[in-house]
């Protein structure tokens, strides 16, 4: 049972990067899903979450509004993560995990965290 992220790069400032997660041994459609990000010298951050399948809400963080989208393909048991008009303060190392969707992303304990992918935005 586990996440696979992937999909990270280097990015110029206004560029765009989608981020997969890709699970394996569950399928994502029974789960809250979410994107999480650690940045040099800061914790790691709820960025976004989709919950199961049954009502599919969406979270994100006041930073990433009107230029991130989660998004679930049921078929290919992947979410996600569209980033467009990048930023540097969007650079970091982002995971994904089973979570809830409480008053932010919150981690469930199903799968470890994994290996994460590195998103760098720079000119």
């Amino acid at each position: 049972v586990q996440l696979q992220a992937s999909g990270g790069g280097l990015a110029l400032p206004g560029g765009s990067l989608r981020l997969s997660c890709a699970a394996s041994g569950f399928s994502v459609d029974s789960f809250g899903i979410g994107w999480f990000r650690e940045a040099p010298g800061k914790e790691r951050e709820g960025v976004s979450c989709i919950s199961s399948s049954s009502d599919s809400r969406t979270y994100y963080i006041d930073s990433v509004k009107g230029r991130f989208t989660i998004s679930r393909d049921s078929a290919k048991n992947t979410v996600y993560l569209l980033m467009n008009s990048l930023n540097p303060e969007d650079a970091g190392v982002y995971y994904c995990a089973t979570v809830v969707i409480g008053r932010q992303c919150e981690r469930t304990s199903l799968t470890p965290w994994g290996q994460g992918t590195l998103v760098t935005v720079s000119s």
